[in-house]
């Protein structure tokens, strides 16, 4: 059984941090490193839009601007998980955050698609008052 499962969401103020994991299992996910990961997050009645990417031996990143020095997405291939560390937290960052994974890669035009991934976590929520 194939499984992405998404910890570490919760009820912040804004200007706190959060660090949410990833966490692959199943036989697909044997060969952790061979995959792109990346985080999406959607908010109440908004499509699901991508937060970052990054590759499977961890040395190149991407991220959407609204994220860029503030969040910063890592792994570690030998616990296969996958990380998103979320500093200053701002209350449009309210969302329910979901990890994602392809083997395939798309490009950084592809990487914002959500139809670029094929295995998906349940979601985090992650909320964040002002």
């Amino acid at each position: 059984q194939v499984q992405l499962v998404e910890s570490g969401g919760g009820l912040v103020q804004a200007g706190d941090s959060l660090r949410l994991s990833c966490a692959a299992s199943g036989r697909t996910f044997s060969s952790f490193s061979s995959y792109f990961m990346a985080w999406f997050r959607q908010a109440p009645g908004k499509e699901r839009f991508f937060v970052a990417r990054i590759s499977g031996s961890g040395g190149a990143s991407d991220y959407v601007d609204s994220v860029k020095g503030r969040f910063t997405i890592s792994r570690d291939n030998a616990e296969s998980t996958a990380y998103l560390q979320m500093n200053n937290l701002k209350p449009e960052d309210t969302a329910v955050y979901y990890c994602a994974a392809d083997s395939r890669y798309w490009g950084r035009s592809g990487m914002y698609r959500t139809d670029s991934y094929k295995y998906w976590g349940q979601g985090t929520q992650v909320t964040v008052s002002s």
